[in-house]
């Protein structure tokens, strides 16, 4: 239907008995279809060149041509693959949040020390993540403790496509292994916070002086001894939601000041993208994978070397390579699709009640 529609639209614009008016309005029209019939069309091209070689396969009988065909059929059924995806995400709605920006929060949970640990192992996963997607991962407040974890730890990053990627990635997130210091073999179940802000843009979010409490006092590092002899540490309350944000990571007051901005910024937008959220879908939390911080969304197995991430039901191994960041990524897209496809299914029902 889609298809048919974009060609139609093509076919009145090559007719030449628009208006100037009408002109714009297909245009516009055209060019938000453009990309899902593309793919689309590839993808049914794609699959009926699947098929043939199929059938070439069955009909096959030299042993060296079969192998070729079946490197082939592999080949093509991986691009396949791809296309899928892409044809998926361009059928959704989009979100004017996904290609921007976003700030990350990660808070040690419940299990002490060895959650503090985890929470400064995840914000390092991440960080090697943005790198594998050729990301800027600007630190932004790292809270150390004395076993060399962190209560919380914060990061701007930016990128094309940041938020889209990781906004699926907020929720508590549970890690069980056998800490260092367990001298019976037990294994510890800890858990950490993760929170993931669109980081809006200046024009997107206002904030006014008169609303802001700005005190400023020493830095202290680690286990509470100081690290800087002036008050460069900033924190700043917004009087009227009480939101607080401290920053104390740079020796300069005003970077301080910066960063915290920044954050407070990214806390207040994401606090009115809820609020509308919530008012346009009065079933929201009843949704799988809502997305709220509150919400325990995946296991880290050391163990058993395995992360299972319990709202699509998406398990893989090798769980070195997932906390360095090299192979999160495949973890992500993954689950992405999972949620891409509920949204589609839900869209389609949506209008099939219509």
């Amino acid at each position: 239907m889609m298809a048919r529609r974009y060609d139609g639209l093509k076919s009145l614009m090559e007719s030449q008995t628009l208006s100037q008016d009408d002109i714009k309005t297909t245009s516009k029209e055209i060019d938000e279809l453009t990309e899902s019939v593309q793919y689309f069309k590839s993808y049914i091209e794609s699959v009926g060149e699947l098929q043939e070689l199929s059938q070439l396969l069955e009909l096959e009988s030299n042993e060296e041509t079969r192998a070729m065909i079946v490197a082939d059929l592999k080949q093509m059924g991986e691009a396949l693959t791809e296309l899928e995806k892409s044809l998926i995400y361009s059928l959704l709605p989009s979100d004017k949040d996904d290609d921007g920006n976003a700030i990350i929060e990660i808070r040690a949970g419940t299990g002490g020390g060895e959650a503090q640990l985890f929470a400064l192992e995840m914000f390092q996963m991440y960080e090697g993540y943005a790198s594998q997607k050729g990301w800027r991962f600007e630190s932004l407040d790292v809270s150390g403790t004395d076993v060399g974890g962190a209560r919380e730890c914060s990061a701007s990053i930016s990128g094309k496509g940041v938020f889209g990627f990781l906004k699926h990635e907020s929720g508590v997130h549970r890690v069980q292994r056998i800490p260092d210091t367990e001298t019976q073999g037990r294994i510890h179940t800890s858990t950490v916070t993760v929170a993931i802000l669109p980081e809006p843009k200046e024009v997107d979010i206002k904030i006014n002086d008169r609303d802001l409490k700005i005190d400023v006092y020493r830095s202290s590092g680690n286990g509470g001894q100081s690290v800087n002899t002036t008050d460069s540490a900033v924190r700043i309350v917004h009087l009227a939601t009480g939101i607080t944000v401290c920053m104390q990571d740079e020796r300069s007051q005003l970077q301080n000041r910066t960063k915290a901005m920044k954050v407070l910024r990214a806390r207040l937008y994401e606090r009115e993208r809820i609020r509308l959220q919530t008012e346009r879908s009065t079933d929201r939390n009843s949704q799988i994978g809502s997305g709220m911080r509150s919400e325990r969304i995946r296991t880290y197995n050391f163990p058993q070397d395995r992360v299972t991430d319990h709202r699509v039901n998406v398990s893989t191994k090798e769980i070195d390579s997932i906390m360095s960041g090299e192979t999160l990524g495949d973890l992500i897209e993954d689950i992405m699709i999972q949620f891409q496809l509920k949204d589609l299914n839900k869209l389609v029902g949506d209008g099939a009640d219509q």
